[in-house]
Parts: C-alpha cells; sequence; structure tokens
C-alpha cells in the first residue's frame, strides 16, 4: 500500500498493537513502512520483538526486548509518545508484549513529511527495500509466524 493511501503517522503519537501466533524463534517484519531512505518497522528478530525508525537513512533507532518471546499468540505493541512542538521532533517509544512493558527509548528525530515516493506498507513482509537491515530482501523479511491482527491509531497533531 503506497504511502498516500495509508494511515498518516508523521508529526504525532501512535500506537501499532499487533496480534500474533508465533512458533519461537521467529523473525521477520509484523507492519512496515518505507524502505532504506526512511520508514519504520515493527519486527522480531531471533524471537525478540523490536521497533525500529530509520530517518532518511542517515539515523536509526531501535528499541528491541532483550527476551524472546515463546511459541503461541502474543500482542506486540508499540507505543510513539511524539514531543510536538513542530513537524520532523522526536519521542519516546515503548514496546510491550501481552501488556507489559519490555523495554523504551528516544527517537530523537522522525521524517516530517514523506517516507518515500514508491515505499509501501506492508503487512508480514517488506515488499522493497528494507527498513531493518537485518533482513537483507523481501524473501529474509518474510514473518515465520503469522499475524491475525494490526491497527494503527494516532493522535491528532
Amino acid at each position: 500500500m503506497l504511502e498516500n493511501t495509508f494511515i498518516n503517522i508523521k508529526n504525532r503519537s501512535k500506537t501499532v498493537t499487533a496480534n500474533v501466533e508465533l512458533v519461537g524463534n521467529d523473525r521477520g517484519i509484523i507492519l512496515t513502512q518505507g524502505g532504506k531512505f526512511g520508514g519504520w518497522a515493527l519486527y522480531m528478530d531471533g524471537g525478540k520483538p523490536a521497533y525500529t525508525y530509520n530517518w532518511f537513512g542517515l539515523e536509526k533507532y531501535t528499541i528491541a526486548s532483550d527476551k524472546a518471546l515463546p511459541a503461541g499468540s502474543a500482542e506486540v505493541k508499540v507505543e510513539f509518545a511524539y514531543d510536538g512542538g513542530g513537524p520532523g521532533k522526536g519521542g519516546l517509544a515503548t514496546l510491550y508484549v501481552n501488556g507489559k512493558k519490555m523495554s523504551e527509548g528516544r527517537v530523537e528525530r522522525t521524517t516530517p513529511a514523506v517516507f518515500s515516493g514508491d515505499e509501501t506498507a506492508d503487512v508480514g513482509k517488506d515488499d522493497a527495500t528494507q527498513v531493518v537491515a537485518a533482513f537483507e530482501n523481501v524473501r529474509d523479511s518474510h514473518f515465520t509466524g503469522s499475524v491475525k491482527s494490526v491497527t494503527v491509531d494516532t493522535a491528532m497533531p
């Protein structure tokens, strides 16, 4: 789904909630938007949930759990509290699993306007260039579990 048809998450707070079925030691994209030169992703790597924000391919901010999740159903959520005060500001990202805080960290800068003219928002894989460097290509980004549902909620800017 191209950027102009996906919910606008720029310059505002957001919550991304995914209900997933894990097989153990999961890897791959749950939800992503953008690509190598800007975007964000909620994903699993080595069984651990993570969130990466890619600022124009120049800076990447990753918030990740240090604990791998077991096989079974899980709710993986990231809350991003935007600092406000104008476009492109930073915020605090907090990662939760089944309502329990797993990790949090700062995203110092965000993309103020457009991630890309031709990258997409994708569930279960990253269809073009990769937001997350750990995934070398589309095939490598395929989620090994299954995404049952994903919601994106935003606050007004």
